[in-house]
């Protein structure tokens, strides 16, 4: 591979890390307020007890559980684009 391609799929790949960074950065912000709400729906679908209070728990809980999901995914994606990038590195030619 050409150094030029090589410092050009660095570029590329380090753009999508910068970007998933950030990402990851937002989905735990709202990661972080879903696991609230779906703890405080919890607590009043215990006290309510109906089966209205019980729905919304599990509603929010849902929710929650499919940012935490995509957290996972980014955070693969993450690993998986920092392992290319250190291969794209050892491939790099010398001086």
């Amino acid at each position: 591979m050409s150094k030029r391609l090589i410092e050009r799929r660095l570029r590329q790949t380090s753009a999508r890390l910068r970007t998933l960074r950030e990402e990851l950065r937002v989905i735990d912000d709202q990661l972080a307020h879903l696991a609230d709400d779906a703890g405080d729906l919890q607590i009043r679908a215990m006290v309510a007890d109906s089966p209205g209070a019980g729905a919304d728990y599990r509603r929010a809980q849902e929710h929650a559980d499919a940012m935490s999901a995509h957290r996972e995914h980014v955070l693969a994606t993450i690993a998986e684009l920092e392992r290319r990038q250190d291969r794209l590195l050892d491939a790099m030619p010398e001086r």
